[in-house]
């Protein structure tokens, strides 16, 4: 299954910040989103969900030879900053999430098994969310794409939150996870995206391109990503 961008375009009054972008992004990869801040990352991804209207161009998913809009079941969004309704106790909020969408869920599992899959806590499973610290509700919010399952996940900035353990567990799991997805992994960092990713995506002037690592040692390939980074001046 392939996510296909063609001529997409964004602007903000006069800014352009996303210039006639054309990518495919295939399932079975991490593809890692890197741009200096404000280059227009999270843009795209806001672009993407539907959150803001593009200017021009379309992105469509490829199904074998069926090509078929992006609907909101198709895309999750794992925000820097996790939205999760405080209100509610961790198992409260996963039951609620399974019991509306019962029907669109595949190899439906137990909530307990939910919560071992990401590691969470049983004294943690029945507290009020409020009580949950930032990493934790990265997590809840994690698991709730995990357990829709959608053919787009986009993650932006998901691992900044964690400790090392906890983010060592998501890269694991990530990786365990991409064979059945799109995942698309916005970042800053250099070093978690060429630790984690299969390919590097850089947006650098409103433009989207591959970086192609080739032969190149780590050491190396960093330094390609650094030369072609020093030509944006979005910030």
């Amino acid at each position: 299954m392939k996510l296909v961008i063609e001529n997409l375009q964004k602007k903000f009054d006069q800014k352009e910040v996303l210039k006639n972008i054309n990518f495919t992004f295939e399932t079975g990869k991490i593809y890692g989103l890197l741009g200096r801040n404000g280059a227009g990352k999270t843009t795209l991804f806001n672009c993407l969900n539907e959150d803001l209207e593009i200017n021009q161009g379309e992105f469509y998913i490829i199904d074998g030879t069926t090509k078929k809009k992006v609907t909101s079941d198709d895309i999750g969004y794992v925000l820097s900053t996790p939205v999760v309704p405080e209100f509610l106790t961790g198992r409260e909020f996963l039951k609620f999430f399974i019991d509306i969408n019962h029907d669109k869920i595949k190899d439906l599992k137990t909530i307990d098994e939910y919560f071992d899959l990401l590691q969470i806590d049983p004294e943690d499973r029945d507290k009020l969310m409020k009580d949950y610290s930032h990493g934790m509700k990265n997590k809840m919010q994690m698991l709730i794409y995990i357990i829709a399952s959608p053919t787009i996940i986009l993650l932006d900035e998901p691992l900044t939150s964690f400790d090392i353990v906890v983010a060592d567990e998501m890269k694991k799991l990530l990786k365990e996870i991409k064979k059945d997805h799109i995942l698309i992994f916005s970042t800053h960092i250099m070093e978690l995206a060429v630790d984690l990713c299969d390919e590097i995506v850089i947006l650098n002037q409103g433009i989207l391109e591959e970086i192609d690592q080739q032969d190149l040692d780590n050491e190396e390939f960093k330094e390609k990503i650094i030369e072609t980074l020093k030509g944006d001046h979005n910030d």
